[in-house]
Formats: C-alpha cells, sequence, structure tokens
C-alpha cells in the first residue's frame, strides 16, 4: 500500500518582502515547520514571483543541487564561475554548488515580473567541483507526456544532477488519463501541479497543490481540467 503526504497550496509558507513573493512548500528561512523539513532528498521548492528589475544579490552555496525551472518572464543568473545567462519558460537551470558557489539572480525586464520555481535537491556525493549549466526544452513535447527535464544522467534528456533523481513536466487535456512508473526502487515522487486540476492515485489535487508519494512502483494519473500542467519529483527517499 503505498504511503502518500497532501499538502495543500495554502498551507505553504508564505513571505512576502514586496518585490519577493515567496510560497513555501517545505521549512526554508522564517518558515518553520518540523513536519515539513523534506521529502526524501528533496529538500526546498519554493514558488517565486520577482517584481520587474528586482533580483537577489550575490550569495553563497554549497553541497546542494539548484534547480531553477521559469514559469513567466525572464530571470538573468550570474555567478563566480563566470557562467551569465537568461532562462526564459521552457529553459531549466541547474546549480550543482558542491564545494561552493557564488551567484545572484535578478528579473532582466523593469516591467513584467517573473516567476521561477527553486527547488533544491541533496546531492548524493558531497564537495564535488561546482557546475553550471542549463537546457532549452520544445514545451510541446510535454502535451499529454511526462517530458523528462532532469535526470542522474547527462547523455539524457534535460539537465543532469549529482542524485539518483528524475524530473519531469507534462501539461494535458481534459480527460487524459496514463500512468507514471517511479524510476529506481527506493523513490518517491511528490508531484506539484502549476496550474489546473488532476487525479493522482485518486487524490485530487488543485492549483499549486502538492502530493508526496512512496512505497510504490507507479502512479496513476487523470486530468479533470483543459490544459492541467504538473510537475513529478522523482527521488530517493533515503540517502
Amino acid at each position: 500500500m503505498a504511503n502518500t503526504i497532501f499538502h495543500k497550496a495554502e498551507s505553504r509558507g508564505h513571505a512576502n518582502h514586496g518585490w519577493l513573493d515567496s510560497y513555501h512548500s517545505f521549512s526554508f528561512a522564517n518558515y518553520y515547520s518540523p513536519e515539513r523539513m523534506n521529502f526524501g532528498a528533496l529538500r526546498v521548492l519554493n514558488d517565486d514571483t520577482v517584481s520587474g528589475g528586482r533580483g537577489f544579490g550575490s550569495h553563497p552555496h554549497d553541497n546542494m543541487e539548484i534547480i531553477s525551472i521559469p514559469l513567466e518572464g525572464d530571470l538573468e543568473h550570474e555567478d563566480n564561475l563566470g557562467n551569465v545567462a537568461v532562462i526564459k519558460k521552457g529553459d531549466v537551470q541547474i546549480i550543482s554548488a558542491g564545494t561552493g558557489v557564488f551567484h545572484s539572480e535578478k528579473n532582466k525586464n523593469p516591467n513584467q515580473q517573473v516567476q521561477f520555481l527553486q527547488i533544491w535537491l541533496y546531492p548524493n556525493k558531497l564537495n564535488g567541483a561546482p557546475r553550471y549549466d542549463q537546457v532549452s526544452l520544445d514545451v510541446k513535447d510535454r502535451h499529454n507526456n511526462f517530458q523528462q527535464i532532469l535526470s542522474p544522467n547527462p547523455d539524457d534528456e534535460g539537465v543532469w544532477v549529482q542524485q539518483d533523481a528524475w524530473f519531469s513536466l507534462g501539461k494535458f487535456d481534459e480527460g487524459f488519463q496514463t500512468k507514471y512508473q517511479i524510476k529506481k526502487p527506493g523513490n518517491g515522487v511528490y508531484a506539484f501541479v502549476l496550474e489546473g486540476d488532476v487525479m493522482i492515485n485518486g487524490q485530487a489535487l488543485h492549483r499549486r497543490d502538492g502530493l508526496g508519494i512512496w512505497d510504490t512502483d507507479q502512479l496513476s494519473f487523470k486530468a479533470d481540467s483543459a490544459d492541467a500542467e504538473v510537475l513529478l519529483m522523482d527521488v530517493p527517499m533515503e540517502f
């Protein structure tokens, strides 16, 4: 029998700093819940909106896999490895912080907000060499399909990560049904609904709800609204 944990959108931590409006699915900064420290190797899932021209100044990270997924607008990145880049919807960015990296992120456009997901994974190897990568994916390939956007294999589609984790994004027509096979024994899936309404293993989910499922090898999925959009994060439960 699968185990599940359900996080309604409105139960998330929330911090509005004016220029930054952030929702936290797991404990982060001033939001702390002992029941919501992580889901396996998934440590942080932040749903951020940044005002025009504003952003995060240079700050350090180490021994964390940091994934950014833009949902709207253009996010500019700069780091001490010499990378300067802009990511937008359809792109996925990875910073494998390893022994340490400094980076900054800001909204490139002065008159438009940027929305993005910032996700942290615990790595399966400490103190590796810091690494940056980004890819641009064809969003049409996620229509009625879970498009892989991250994996542990550098040769696979998407960015690669220092963890036995696979991320997939899908956008679905109402009534579409499918199964998702969990990639590795011992992994669980945290599903995060970006838009619309879906049913996963019999649980109804709405916009920005989250559902963690483990101790099973597959999920049943059904879209209950037009243009339902879902991120699946397939991660080790022990690491």
